[in-house]
């Protein structure tokens, strides 16, 4: 078995993206891609599916601290996390079959979307 050596730059990245989505609740994909790609350089596909893939016990993870302090609204929440895998899955096989051009844009037109509504909320 080969020794793998801790590399700080993946252990940073990592907790910068657990970091923020504990803190907003959630927007870690939005770090944690271009952190991949970018820094760690990983390719775009994959930094997606990685992204995909984490955010997952990430989510729990600020759910159960958000749940234990008694800001989880149930009601909502329970909707809002049975959307949230429907629509996983079906991004996540939307992933396999974009062109990564698509990819690109269509991720960078999300961020700026994000971004402008949150900025003129």
């Amino acid at each position: 078995m080969k020794s793998r050596k801790i590399n700080l730059k993946t252990l940073f990245a990592g907790a910068l993206v657990g970091l923020v989505n504990g803190f907003f609740g959630g927007g870690g994909g939005m770090i944690a891609v271009p952190l991949l790609e970018k820094t760690l350089k990983v390719p775009q596909k994959i930094a997606h599916a990685t992204a995909i893939f984490v955010i997952l016990p990430l989510s729990l993870a600020s759910g159960i601290v958000y749940a234990s302090l008694g800001s989880f609204p149930w009601a909502k929440g329970g909707v809002v996390s049975a959307g949230v895998v429907v629509g996983g899955g079906v991004g996540a096989l939307f992933l396999g079959k974009l062109p990564e051009k698509v990819l690109f844009w269509t991720f960078t037109a999300l961020m700026a979307f994000s971004g402008a509504w949150m900025f003129f909320r």
